[in-house]
């Protein structure tokens, strides 16, 4: 999850530089929301003492 998060914020940037402020704007949200999902499932599974699912 944290990996898309860092994908879609790399696509902001590039969008960003290029211009394209809609794309830029789509992926920045993008990421935020992913960044705050997986912090929250990290710490949920940290607490519970389960181990996610190998990638």
């Amino acid at each position: 999850m944290l990996n898309l998060a860092m994908v879609f914020l790399v696509i902001a940037i590039i969008a960003g530089l290029l211009g394209i402020t809609g794309v830029m704007s789509i992926a920045i949200e993008m990421a935020w929301i992913l960044f705050v999902v997986g912090l929250i499932l990290a710490i949920l599974f940290w607490v519970i003492g389960k181990r996610p699912p190998p990638i």
